[in-house]
């Protein structure tokens, strides 16, 4: 598999994604696994699907593995329903969907800041079928608000992120500007102004859209950066993405935060799924 030069791997930050990486592992192995890859950062969806306010035993112990392994939490999502599997967010499905997370908030934004985290991404949740979408707008902008409140009580940014459309054809923020839109309306609304961009390459990449452009417009608006290649999520250098000139661009639009790792391992354990980034850069 073609890599990324060591010289322009050892500019960038690399998180993994341990909700995607590594799951042939039980949760709490999972840290440790990244550590012995050679990582010194790990992020998680909410690994709690059925539950926004699970027993904090069951927070410590996830805690202490992350502790323990010796990695740095650098993104955690708020609770966003079953993801994996059909939902892609709670925050704007009216009823117990958007109870559920408000419940979660506080638990979260504490969570994270208990390991110095200080990214958290709020998933817009997918349309309702016989919901007015603006009933939904305006149930996201108040829960929006709600999490950026609980965010910046712990010195954390709130991050809205841009899904792709043939793989989540219910959500409504298929694009980098829909997203980028509602982080504004939400700095407008919370006067906060620690809402921020999540940018998918991937995501954006299934959308058809002009990554380079993405870039140099949105790369002042954005809090994170995930990556995975395009077709098939995989790893960097099974698709036709060119990711190490892409994060280039981005570095020079200023960006210099972490690049989470965000894609399938495939049909290999996750620890195989790394030989495009050379071990010292990791």
């Amino acid at each position: 598999m073609p890599g990324f030069a060591r010289s322009t791997a050892a500019e960038q930050r690399f998180t993994v994604n341990l909700s995607i990486l590594f799951t042939e592992l039980p949760l709490l192995e999972r840290p440790a696994a990244a550590a012995a890859a050679g990582f010194t950062a790990v992020e998680l969806w909410w690994p709690w699907v059925d539950s926004p306010t699970p027993a904090r035993s069951e927070l410590d112990a996830l805690r202490g593995a992350i502790t323990d392994a010796g990695v740095r939490l650098t993104g955690l999502n708020f609770y966003a329903g079953q993801l994996p599997g059909p939902d892609r967010g709670a925050l704007s499905v009216p009823g117990e969907e958007s109870e559920r997370f408000r419940a979660n908030l506080d638990v979260a934004a504490g969570f994270a800041h208990s390991l110095g985290c200080r990214s958290l991404n709020a998933l817009y949740g997918n349309r309702v079928a016989g919901t007015d979408p603006a009933e939904q707008d305006a149930l996201a902008l108040e829960n929006l608000v709600r999490a950026a409140a609980a965010a910046d009580r712990v010195g954390a940014v709130l991050l809205i992120e841009a899904l792709n459309a043939p793989e989540s054809p219910r959500y409504p923020l298929v694009s980098a500007p829909a997203a980028v839109a509602v982080v504004d309306r939400v700095n407008e609304a919370s006067g906060l102004g620690n809402a921020r961009f999540l940018m998918d390459l991937y995501h954006l990449s299934v959308n058809g859209e002009d990554l380079p452009s993405v870039i140099e417009r949105y790369a002042s608006k954005t809090g994170h950066v995930q990556i995975a290649d395009n077709p098939g999520r995989g790893a960097p250098g099974t698709g036709s993405l060119p990711l190490e000139e892409l994060l280039g661009r981005l570095r020079k639009a200023g960006y210099d935060g972490w690049v989470g790792l965000e894609y399938k391992a495939g049909d290999r354990p996750s620890s195989e799924a790394f030989d495009w980034l050379p071990r010292e850069a990791r």
